[in-house]
Formats: C-alpha cells, sequence, structure tokens
C-alpha cells in the first residue's frame, strides 16, 4: 500500500452544514480518484520496507497495517461522523453496545465511581448493574429528569457520567448542558448515547458533553441491513478508546463500513422526513380514542418539551404510546399493522412497531420492565419514509382491533 506510513491528516473542521459534511466529509481522504469509494476488503496490508512496517505498526489507528487496527473504509466513515457531532476524531466498532462497552471500559479502573441513568438502553444497564461490580466498579443509578439528584450522586471517586437522551424507550429526556457544567469543573468525563436523536437533531458535544455514542445501525445506515457503532470524541480519548478496542475487538467488517458510508450519505434527506411523518403520526394518536397517551418530545404534551426545543433542532422517529385495554389488546393491535412492520430496530426507511412488554418478556423481569418504565400496553413505533397519509390509513384499520 503506497504511503502507507503517512496517513493523510485530517484538514481543520469545513464549516459546512451537514447536508454537505455528510457528502464531502471524508473526500480528504480518496486516493484513486472514484467517485464512490472502494471496498478495502483485505485484513492485512504490505509494506515495502521493515522501517515502514514497523513505522505503520507503531502508529495509533493507522488506516493500512491491520483492518483490527483500522480499515481505509473504516476511516472514511468516522471522518463523516466526526465532522456531524463537531468532535475532533472518531472510531467505528461492529455494533452500538460494541461502542458503549468499549469506551467505559476504557475509562473505568478499579475503585472508580459512575453515575447511569435509571432507564438506559437494556444492554447498557446491564452493563452497569451486573458486568462492573465484577471488576470493582461502583454505580448509582438515578431519575435522567432529576438534576439536583445527578448533583448529589456525585462522589471524590467519580470517574464518569453516561447519559441517554431521548431514553429508550419511554423517551425521557436529560439536560445535556446543565449535566456537562456540573461535571466539567469536577474533571468528570461525560458520555451521551445519541442514538434515539442523531446529529441532525441533537449535538451532544456542542451542548459540552465529552464523548457522543451510536448505534450505527439505527439512522445512519438507514436501512436496516447492517449492524455498527460509533464513537465520537477527542484525539485524547480516542486514543485510549482505541487501544481498548483493538483489545476486545469489536472490529467492524469492510462491507459493513462501506453500506454504513452509503447509508450516511442520504442522512439529512431521511431525517427530515423521518421528523416530518412522527411528528404529524404523534399529533394524529393523540386524537385516537383508542389512545391513551403518546409520548414524542415534539408534542407539547411531552412534560419535557421545553427541554426538547432547547436541545434538540428536530424530535426523531421513536413514538411510544400507551394503548387502551391492557396486554391483550395491545398484541392485537400490533398484530393487525399491515405497513408498519413487526420488528425491533429503528431509524431505517420502513416504519417499525413493536410491544414492548411482550419484546422483552423473555429477558427482562417483570420488576426491571417496571423500572424501565416498560408498561403492558407500551407500544414503541420506529416511523419511516413512507406517505404519512398511508401511515394514518394502516393505524386507522389496525385500531379497531383494541376493543374486539
Amino acid at each position: 500500500m503506497k504511503d502507507a506510513a503517512s496517513p493523510p491528516t485530517r484538514p481543520a473542521p469545513q464549516d459546512w452544514h451537514a447536508e454537505t459534511a455528510i457528502l464531502h466529509g471524508d473526500a480528504w481522504l480518496s486516493t484513486d480518484g472514484a467517485v464512490c469509494p472502494p471496498i478495502h476488503y483485505s485484513a492485512t496490508f504490505k509494506a515495502e520496507s521493515a522501517q515502514e512496517f514497523a513505522e505503520m505498526a507503531t502508529t495509533a489507528r493507522h488506516p493500512g497495517f491491520y483492518t483490527r487496527y483500522g480499515n481505509p473504509v473504516h476511516k472514511r466513515v468516522e471522518a463523516i461522523l466526526a465532522e456531524l457531532e463537531g468532535t475532533e476524531t472518531a472510531l467505528l466498532t461492529a455494533s452500538g453496545m460494541g461502542a458503549i462497552s468499549t469506551t467505559i471500559l476504557a475509562l473505568v479502573a478499579r475503585g472508580d465511581h459512575v453515575i447511569a441513568q435509571r432507564r438506559h438502553y437494556m444492554s447498557t444497564s446491564r452493563l452497569f448493574e451486573e458486568i462492573l461490580p465484577r471488576f470493582g466498579v461502583e454505580s448509582t443509578f438515578v431519575d435522567q429528569t432529576d438534576l439536583d439528584a445527578m448533583a448529589a450522586a456525585i462522589k471524590p471517586n467519580t470517574r464518569l457520567i453516561m447519559l441517554e437522551t431521548p431514553v429508550n424507550p419511554t423517551l425521557a429526556l436529560t439536560d445535556l448542558q446543565a449535566v456537562a457544567s456540573m461535571a466539567q469543573p469536577k474533571g468528570i468525563i461525560t458520555i451521551a448515547d445519541n442514538t434515539f436523536a442523531s446529529p441532525i437533531n441533537q449535538k451532544p458535544h456542542d451542548l459540552g458533553i465529552d464523548i457522543v455514542l451510536h448505534s450505527a445501525t439505527k439512522y445512519f445506515g438507514g436501512h436496516h441491513d447492517v449492524t455498527a457503532g460509533a464513537i465520537c470524541c477527542s484525539n485524547a480519548h480516542a486514543e485510549k478508546i482505541w487501544d481498548m478496542h483493538t483489545t476486545l475487538g469489536s472490529v467492524l467488517s469492510p462491507m459493513d463500513a462501506w453500506l454504513l458510508l452509503r447509508g450516511l450519505r442520504t442522512l439529512s434527506l431521511r431525517m427530515e422526513r423521518i421528523n416530518s411523518n412522527a411528528l404529524a403520526l404523534a399529533q394524529w394518536l393523540e386524537q385516537q380514542p383508542q389512545i391513551e397517551r403518546v409520548f414524542y418530545p415534539g408534542l407539547e404534551s411531552h412534560p419535557q418539551h421545553d427541554l426538547a426545543l432547547k436541545q434538540m433542532r428536530g424530535f426523531g422517529a421513536v413514538i411510544a404510546f400507551s394503548v387502551k385495554g391492557g396486554f391483550d389488546a395491545t398484541s392485537r393491535f400490533v398484530s393487525g399493522l399491515k405497513l408498519a412492520t413487526h420488528a425491533v430496530s429503528l431509524g431505517g426507511v420502513e416504519t417499525l412497531a413493536v410491544h414492548t412488554a411482550a419484546m422483552w418478556s423473555g429477558t427482562m423481569t417483570e420488576a426491571q420492565m417496571q423500572t424501565a418504565g416498560i408498561e403492558p400496553n407500551f407500544v414503541r413505533m420506529s416511523v419511516g419514509v413512507e406517505h404519512i397519509d398511508d401511515l394514518k390509513q394502516d393505524l386507522s384499520q389496525a385500531l379497531p382491533q383494541v376493543t374486539n
């Protein structure tokens, strides 16, 4: 690989809008003039001399040494994500949980204390509740809407605060700027899972958050055909996390990285339609007699709507709502949907819907579901890019199943 010992240097961040950054943020990494970047499907790369090999092996995050250390396709995606989130750099992993676990394990040690929200994605909660205690790391869980509780939880050995907003699946929000302001003077690292918002709708780093994580499987891929994770942060944090990453080996394949790159190119276009559809559908659902309550940050009825307006530019794909009639009625409603697909995940072009209590019943206890805010009649819908009238029609024909 020519000039492998001297990987391209990222230029100064450009003053681009997101629509431009996702198309041109990786242009400086082009080496062959191809409009569509090639897939570098090689696990290893050659050097021209022993000296060059030694330089490659000791250059952190080198894109042309060994794919576990970095692949040219990875670098292109990472360049775009850094531009979108406004961070110095980014890292890719093989899944969103790969990004979360790699980041946390890279930054904590025995004797450290971390603060987490009471409500997180299930596997994130399990990391703090079950895995970290094995290594002597203590966790305190607080209500993400209670800033006083967050401040009171800080200890002299608090190393980091883990945030997620909007949270899965209840769509409660965390005041990112307020938490960053209380953590920074104490040298506490703040981490935010930005999966449910996307950088189109919310930029935690601009609000003072140190590290921004994503399940890139969702909005970034956008087509339900790739599983990936992303870590956006400073160069200093990236070196520590990358070192852990090469050890744990949560490596994204070059093909999946290429699919992710292709998906990213239409992110802004998809988010514009998704935001519009989801808000319109949430407003429509509030008017339906079979619906008990709708949770969506873009609604004036959301208890944190003012905070949503303050820190978000759009409100995302996910709507949560409660169906009148309990578990059985909710199951009939979800089963009656014909256009919306009964499947997990979110952020893709197709609308997906799940009966959350039924989905998690095999992996969570009733107490855990109550803690997570998952009621028996709870539905989570990820709105896609279909025509809004067709989505309303699909829900209209399924809602009568609630009373049958």
